[in-house]
C-alpha cells in the first residue's frame, strides 16, 4: 500500500513545470499563504468544497442531502453556508453536474506511482518525467521521498517544486532522489516577503544557499507581481548572480487561479494588475530571466 500521501490532483502531459512531457503531482497543504495563488485550493491541507454555481442546474439534490441545512437557494442564487458546513461531502457525491466538487484525498503512494509509470513512454520519448509541486510538497518528506524513490528506480526524470519554507532536514531526505529542483524565490526582503506570503524568507534563502553551494541542479522561478514585489526583480538577479551555473524565470502574475477562490467562496480575493507583455520581456532581457 505504501505511505499515504495527502494530494488534490496529477496533471498529465503538462509542458510547463520542467524539461519534456511531464505528469505533475500536486499535494495539498503549504506553509506560505501567497495573496495571488493560483491553486488557492492547495493552501490548507484539509478536504475543501468548491461550488461552481454556473455549472448548478437548481435541482436542489444536494440541499436534500445536507444534515445541516448548508446548501442555501435562496434570490442571490445557490451558497453554501460555511459556517454550517461539517464536510460531510454528501453534497458533493449527489451533485451529478460538478456544481459542488471536493478536492483533496488521501492516496498511497503505490497508486500515484502507478499511474505515474502509465506515461513512462511519453516521458523517455520527450526526456520528461514527473514533477512533484503542491501546495508544498516538501511539506509530505516521507510520502515525497517514496514517491521519488520509485521513480528513479523506475528510470523516471524527477523534479521538486518547492518554495523551500521546510526544515533542512526535508531537503536532506529527498536529495538522494532529486533530479531537478524548480523554486521559488518571490522576494529578498524579509518586510516584503512577509507581506506576500505572510513569512519571513530567511529559511528559504537559507535552503536555496545551501543547495546552490553544494551544486545541486535548480531552475528558479520568480512571480512577477505589480505591486506586490515588483521591486524585487534586481535583487533576486543579483543574488542569483553568485551561481552563474542556475537558470531562472520570471513568471508575470495572472488572473487564471480567480474562479477558484470564487468557489471556495474566500473572501478578499487579490486582484492584481496582469503585466503588459513588452514590460515582461524588458525585465527578462535586462535582469537575465528566462
Amino acid at each position: 500500500m505504501g505511505i499515504k500521501a495527502n494530494i488534490f490532483n496529477i496533471q498529465h502531459f503538462s509542458v510547463h513545470d520542467g524539461p519534456g512531457v511531464r505528469t505533475v503531482v500536486f499535494f495539498k497543504g503549504c506553509s506560505l499563504h501567497c495573496r495571488w495563488c493560483h491553486n488557492p485550493e492547495s493552501i490548507h491541507a484539509a478536504k475543501e468544497i468548491l461550488l461552481y454555481p454556473d455549472r448548478c442546474i437548481g435541482c436542489m439534490a444536494c440541499r436534500e442531502v445536507c444534515p445541516v441545512g448548508a446548501q442555501v437557494f435562496d434570490e442571490t442564487g445557490h451558497w453554501i453556508d460555511r459556517s454550517k458546513c461539517i464536510h460531510c461531502f454528501k453534497c458533493c457525491e449527489e451533485c451529478y453536474a460538478d456544481a459542488l466538487v471536493s478536492v483533496g484525498e488521501w492516496r498511497d503512494t503505490d497508486s500515484i506511482l502507478k499511474e505515474i509509470l502509465e506515461n513512462k513512454g511519453y516521458f523517455d520519448q520527450s526526456k520528461g518525467g514527473v514533477t512533484f509541486s503542491g501546495g508544498e510538497c516538501m511539506l509530505q518528506p516521507d510520502a515525497l521521498t517514496e514517491l521519488l524513490k520509485g521513480c528513479q528506480a523506475a528510470g523516471v526524470h524527477t523534479a521538486v517544486d518547492t518554495a523551500g519554507n521546510v526544515p533542512w532536514e526535508s531537503f536532506e531526505q529527498v536529495l538522494p532522489y532529486t533530479d531537478l529542483f524548480l523554486y521559488d524565490i518571490k522576494a529578498m526582503d524579509t518586510d516584503v516577503h512577509k507581506a506576500c506570503t505572510g513569512v519571513e524568507n530567511g529559511r528559504i534563502l537559507e535552503n536555496f544557499t545551501r543547495l546552490a553551494d553544494r551544486g545541486e541542479n535548480i531552475f528558479v522561478r520568480y512571480p512577477y507581481i505589480p505591486g506586490m514585489n515588483d521591486d524585487q526583480v534586481e535583487k533576486i538577479a543579483e543574488f542569483l548572480h553568485r551561481w552563474q551555473q542556475i537558470e531562472a524565470e520570471l513568471l508575470p502574475y495572472h488572473k487564471l487561479g480567480n474562479s477558484k477562490y470564487r468557489a471556495l467562496e474566500a473572501q478578499n480575493v487579490f486582484e492584481g494588475t496582469v503585466p503588459l507583455k513588452d514590460e515582461v520581456e524588458m525585465l527578462k532581457k535586462k535582469y537575465g530571466f528566462q
